[in-house]
């Protein structure tokens, strides 16, 4: 609607649109209720004309639409005659409550809009009208008015405030979707085509050990297939599958120990504390910092002797992976995909309130990190 700048109310604010027949109404009962002369009736038509600029023209300056319905009904009151045209008044106090965009113009306006009354008492000799009346009149279809600003501006707030809400919910989805992709398909194709390049290496001068390398990476691209179907299904909403799917936790690390160790990793696990006392939400993050660990270890220092060790004490759970021996040279894609890696383990440390950290040592490799045992999003 028409504001400090003066644009014409909106198409969508019908009320708006409705004001000029409002006016239209108090004009002719002022006329048929209390006729007057012809020039005080020319008077009339002022305040009508103003109301529709203001509603159907772009770029009309309210102030002007204000001053010109208050001159108007002023100068037809002179004669003590028209005085339901005193009802204009109170429809351009409830005008600039309403569409005055800061509440600076809306309160002056509205001065502007109680002053009238007053003037009209002073012209008139002796004066005709009851002023408290008329200036309440004015004052409460204003305090409507802003009322009602007030509620669209909130109401204009919260859908904003939803809008940003439901873009960042997007975003955090991608994220953890990213998260899986990496953590499923980055590390099964990795090791399966570790396998493949280790059998291709030895296929011609020992048969057997290629078998078993073949065997090894049709092994692990079936597990990465499971694991991305239950991806895949925790993706789904429930009203989809009926029944929750089933999530890692941090029961299966020994189980994920066991796999890499088959893989070829040299790789150690150290447990204290019950790990059944981690809550679900932490379990998982657990769960796939550990494997994002051993993955890397698998690519990078696959001779190496790794470590990992998992401890509960004073309420948390922290996650150590260390890798002590010679590494390889990481290649720019592989560098990508490690960058990947730690930002996807920070993002769900971070996001349970825990700590991460992730850097070389004198002779390898440090992972770690901190997490509540129980999440305060759960």
């Amino acid at each position: 609607m028409a504001g400090e700048s003066g644009e014409a109310p909106s198409r969508a604010d019908e009320l708006g649109r409705l004001v000029p027949l409002f006016a239209l109404a108090v004009a002719v009962v002022a006329v048929v209720v209390d006729p007057s002369s012809a020039a005080d009736v020319a008077l009339v038509v002022v305040p009508v004309a103003a109301f529709g600029v203001w509603a159907y023209v772009p770029r009309v300056r309210l102030v002007l639409v204000s001053i010109a319905v208050v001159v108007a009904v002023v100068a037809a009151q002179r004669s003590g005659r028209l005085e339901p045209l005193m009802f204009e008044l109170t429809l351009l106090a409830f005008v600039v409550g309403r569409w005055s965009k800061s509440l600076t113009t809306a309160v002056a306006l509205g001065l502007l809009t109680a002053a009238g009354p007053v003037a009209v008492s002073v012209i008139q000799d002796p004066s005709e009208i009851n002023v408290a009346i008329w200036i309440l009149a004015v004052a409460f279809p204003w305090a409507i008015a802003r009322a009602l600003a007030r509620q669209a501006q909130l109401a204009a707030q919260l859908d904003a405030t939803r809008r940003e809400l439901a873009q960042q919910a997007l975003l955090s989805e991608r994220r953890r979707i990213a998260r899986d992709v990496h953590d499923f398909v980055g590390h099964g194709l990795a090791a399966v085509m570790l396998q493949v390049t280790s059998a291709r290496h030895v296929l011609r001068r020992d048969p057997a050990a290629a078998e078993e390398a073949l065997r090894s990476a049709e092994e692990v691209g079936r597990r990465s297939m499971q694991e991305l179907r239950r991806t895949v299904s925790l993706l789904r909403s429930d009203e989809e599958t009926g029944v929750p799917p089933p999530i890692p936790s941090a029961l299966e690390i020994p189980a994920l120990v066991d796999h890499a160790r088959t893989g070829g990793l040299s790789v150690e696990l150290r447990t204290r504390g019950d790990l059944s006392r981690i809550s679900p939400g932490v379990g998982v993050a657990l769960y796939r910092i550990a494997q994002e660990a051993l993955a890397n270890a698998t690519r990078h220092a696959p001779r190496a002797r790794t470590e990992l060790a998992v401890e509960l004490a004073d309420g948390r759970v922290s996650l150590v992976a260390e890798t002590r021996g010679p590494t390889t040279g990481v290649k720019a894609p592989e560098r990508e995909q490690m960058g990947y890696g730690l930002i996807g383990m920070r993002e769900r440390a971070t996001a349970l309130g825990g700590e991460f950290t992730a850097g070389p040592t004198p002779d390898g490799w440090r992972t770690s990190c901190r997490l509540p045992l129980e999440a305060v999003a759960e």
